[in-house]
C-alpha cells in the first residue's frame, strides 16, 4: 500500500476520499486554488498544496502543477476523483511518466472509452448489444436514416453536457450546430455521434472492478432514471426493474465491456433499457473512474470502492470472487446542488451562513461544505450527497426524505426541498421511473407560493431586533408594542420581499433564537432554522428582504421606457452578440451567460434598440447585474434607460399619525 496519495480533486469527492486515506492509515495530500484556500477537503487533508489561482484551467485542470505537488510532498500515487482530469488518459500518462501511480484504468482503457464511437465498436465485438446510430461525418445522414426522435452526443464527453435531443429532423443543423459549441467548449473536442432515442427510457449501470491480475467482478446495477436536462440527481440500487436473470446478464455483459479493453480499477457500463422490456438493454458508454453515486453500491455490498481503488492500484489482486458478491438491502442518493428550482434550476451561489448536515442510522452525508464557505460560479454545483439506506426500497426512501427535510445551507438556494417532493412522487414511491418522468413532473415539484407563516416568522425577527435589550428601566416610547399616544394601538407591520414585496403584520406568537425562530399561527407551530435574513425548513429555504417601496418607485420610474436585462445567475459573459445602437427583435438572442458549466441565453425582451451594453466577453457578473438595456421600438427617442442625476424622488406616503 502507498505511503501518501494526492488527492487531484476537490470538493466532497476530495473529502471522501481523504476519509478512505485516513482510514487506511495513507497520508493524504489536498490541492487547492485561491478560491478553495479554506475549503473543507483542505482542512481534513494532513497536507495540503496551493497549485494556482480560481479558473479551473488555472489550478486543478493544470497537469504540471498537480505532479509538481505530487513531487513537493512525496506523494507515490494520484487519485483523481471525478470530473477534471479523472478521464484524461493524458494526465494519466503524464503520472506514470513521472512516476507516480495513477489510481484509474490504464490510459489506453481511458481513451479507448472515452471515445464514444470507439467504445461502442469495441464493446459490440465483445458480444455486448449496443445503441443503433451514426457518427461524424455522416451525422446528418445517420440522423434521417434512423428517424425522429435522434439523441446527438458528444463524442468526447459525459454528464449530459453537450447533448440534444431532437424531436422535428427540420432543425437538426441548428441542434448540431448547438451541441457541437457546447462539446467544444466543455471537452475541447466537438466530434458528435447520433443514437435512436427510446422514449421513455430506463437508465441502468453496472459498477465493475478489475484487478491487475485478471480478476474482473461486477458489484449488481445502480438505477439513474431520475434525471433532469440529462444530468442524474437521484440514483439507487439495485433496481426494482430488473430480476435476478436480466441482472446477471446485463453485469456478464459489463464485465465483458471491460475486459474487452483491458481495464482495471473501478468502472462503470452504462446501459439504457426500455421500461416496458427489461431484458432489451443496449450500451450506451464506459465511465473509466468512480462514479458520483459509487455510495448506493457501497451501502448495498458493505464494499468501500475507494479502498479497492486503492488496493488495486497498488497491485493487488480482488480478495473475492464474483459468487462471493452480495446484494443487502436498498439505497437511495439524492444530489445536492447549487441551483434555485424556482428560477428554472439556474446555478445558485452565496455563503453558507447556517450549516445543518443530516446524520443517524441509515443515513449517510458525503459532503465538501462548512459554514463559511464560500459557494461561486467557476465549479460544477454539486455540493453534497444525501443517501437513505435501509433493508427495503421503502424504509431507504423514507430515511432519506427525513434526511433531506433535516438538510439546512442557508445563504446558498439549493434542490433539497425539490429533492423531497420528487422522492415523495406516487410514481417515484412505486418503481415506475424513466428518464423523462422529472420534466414531465417539475412543475407539480418547484415549491409555489411563499407560505404566510414565512412572512410572519422573518417579521418575528424583525420585531424581536427592535425590543430593547438589557435590565432596568425601558422607555416604553421604545418598546415594539403598537402603542400610540391618544390612539388605537397599531401593531407595527414591515415591508418584506421574497418575490412580489408584500406588508406583513404579526399576527401570531413566536420565539426567536440565535439559530431558530417558532412562529404559531391559526394554532399550528412553525419551526425555521434562520441565518442573517435566511429562513429554512423541510429542505426549502426563503431569503426574505426588507422592501423598499421609495426604491423601487425609484427604479420604476427610471426604467419607462426602456427595459434592462439582468443577469439571472453569477457566471460569466461568454458570447455579445449586439453593441449599442443595435436594433434588435423580439426574442432575438443577445448575449450568453455561463455558470457552473452551464450556459444561458440572454435574449431581446422586445423589438427595440440596444441602448446600453455594460459587458464584454470575459465579464464576471453577479446575480441580477443590469447586462443591457434594450429601448422599445415604440419608446420617445430621448426616453432615458436610467433617471438623470437631479431626478424628483417620489415622496414616500405619510404613515397615519
Amino acid at each position: 500500500m502507498f505511503d501518501t496519495v494526492l488527492v487531484a480533486n476537490r470538493g466532497e469527492i476530495a473529502v471522501r476520499v481523504v476519509r478512505t486515506l485516513r482510514a487506511l492509515g495513507v497520508r493524504s495530500v489536498a490541492v487547492f486554488s485561491d478560491a478553495d484556500a479554506d475549503a473543507r477537503h483542505v482542512r481534513e487533508a494532513d497536507t495540503a498544496v496551493r497549485i494556482g489561482p480560481a479558473a479551473a484551467t488555472e489550478s486543478y485542470l493544470r497537469v504540471d502543477r498537480l505532479l509538481e505537488a505530487a513531487a513537493r510532498t512525496g506523494a507515490q500515487a494520484v487519485h483523481p476523483g471525478y470530473g477534471f482530469l479523472a478521464e484524461n488518459a493524458g494526465f494519466a500518462r503524464a503520472c506514470e511518466a513521472a512516476g507516480l501511480v495513477f489510481i484509474g484504468p490504464p490510459a489506453d482503457a481511458i481513451a479507448l472509452m472515452g471515445d464514444k464511437i470507439r467504445a461502442k465498436e469495441t464493446v459490440a465485438a465483445a458480444g455486448v448489444p449496443v445503441v443503433p446510430g451514426g457518427r461524424d461525418p455522416d451525422l446528418t445522414e445517420a440522423a434521417r436514416a434512423l428517424g425522429a426522435p435522434v439523441l446527438l452526443k458528444p463524442s468526447a464527453g459525459g454528464g449530459g453536457k453537450g447533448m440534444r435531443l431532437v424531436r422535428d429532423l427540420a432543425v437538426l443543423a441548428e441542434e448540431i450546430a448547438a451541441a457541437r459549441r457546447e462539446a467544444r467548449a466543455s471537452f475541447g473536442d466537438d466530434t458528435l455521434l447520433v443514437e435512436r432515442w427510446v422514449d421513455r427510457p430506463r437508465h441502468i449501470e453496472i459498477q465493475v472492478l478489475a484487478d491487475g491480475h485478471g480478476g474482473v467482478v461486477h458489484l449488481g446495477e445502480r438505477e439513474c432514471s431520475l434525471q433532469r436536462r440529462h444530468q442524474k440527481i437521484v440514483e439507487e440500487a439495485p433496481s426494482v426493474l430488473l430480476d435476478e436473470a436480466t441482472r446477471a446478464a446485463m453485469g456478464e455483459a459489463a464485465v465483458q465491456a471491460a475486459r474487452s479493453c483491458g481495464y482495471r480499477g473501478a468502472g462503470t457500463v452504462e446501459f439504457i433499457v426500455p421500461g416496458s422490456d427489461p431484458s432489451s438493454y443496449w450500451f450506451m458508454e464506459m465511465n473509466t473512474r468512480l462514479q458520483v453515486e459509487h455510495p448506493v453500491t457501497e451501502l448495498v455490498t458493505g464494499l468501500d470502492l475507494v479502498e479497492w481503488q486503492l488496493r488495486v492500484a497498488a497491485g493487488e489482486p480482488l480478495g473475492f470472487t464474483q459468487d462471493e458478491v452480495r446484494l443487502t438491502g436498498h439505497a437511495v442518493e439524492a444530489r445536492l446542488c447549487a441551483e434555485d428550482p424556482a428560477r428554472g434550476f439556474l446555478p445558485s451561489g452565496g455563503t453558507v451562513l447556517r450549516l445543518r448536515e443530516p446524520e443517524g442510522d441509515g443515513v449517510r452525508t458525503d459532503s465538501g461544505l462548512s459554514e463559511g464557505t464560500e459557494v461561486g460560479s467557476l465549479y460544477d454545483p454539486m455540493l453534497a450527497k444525501v443517501i437513505g439506506y435501509g433493508p427495503d426500497r421503502e424504509t431507504a426512501l423514507r430515511r432519506l426524505r427525513a434526511a433531506l427535510a433535516g438538510t439546512v445551507t442557508l445563504g446558498v438556494r439549493t434542490n433539497a426541498g425539490f429533492l423531497r417532493r420528487l422522492l415523495a412522487h406516487p410514481a417515484v414511491v412505486a418503481g415506475e421511473l424513466d428518464t423523462g418522468l422529472v420534466e414531465r413532473e417539475v412543475d407539480g415539484l418547484v415549491a409555489g407560493d411563499v407560505p404566510e407563516e414565512v412572512y410572519e416568522a422573518a417579521a418575528a425577527v424583525r420585531l424581536e431586533a427592535l425590543r430593547p435589550k438589557g435590565e432596568g428601566w425601558t422607555d416604553p416610547f421604545s418598546v415594539p408594542s403598537g402603542w400610540r399616544l391618544g390612539g388605537t394601538p397599531r401593531p407595527p407591520s414591515f415591508p418584506l420581499r421574497v418575490g412580489d414585496p408584500v406588508e406583513h403584520t404579526p399576527r401570531g406568537t413566536h420565539t426567536v433564537t440565535d439559530e431558530t425562530v417558532s412562529v404559531t399561527l391559526d394554532g399550528v407551530r412553525h419551526t425555521f432554522r434562520r441565518a442573517g435574513d435566511w429562513l429554512g425548513r423541510d429542505g426549502d429555504a426563503w431569503q426574505v428582504r426588507d422592501h423598499d417601496p421609495v426604491g423601487a418607485a425609484l427604479s420604476r420610474a427610471g426604467r419607462a421606457g426602456a427595459d434592462s436585462l439582468t443577469a439571472p445567475m453569477p457566471g460569466t459573459v461568454t458570447v455579445v452578440k449586439v453593441a449599442v445602437g443595435d436594433e434588435v427583435s423580439a426574442g432575438q438572442s443577445l448575449l450568453v451567460v455561463e455558470a457552473m458549466k452551464m450556459e444561458h441565453l440572454i435574449s431581446a425582451p422586445h423589438a427595440g434598440t440596444v441602448t446600453e451594453l455594460d459587458v464584454a466577453p470575459g465579464t464576471t457578473v453577479a446575480m441580477d447585474q443590469v447586462l443591457a438595456v434594450v429601448a422599445p421600438a415604440d419608446a420617445p427617442a430621448d426616453a432615458p434607460a436610467h433617471p438623470p442625476a437631479d431626478a424628483p424622488v417620489p415622496a414616500p406616503v405619510p404613515e397615519e399619525k
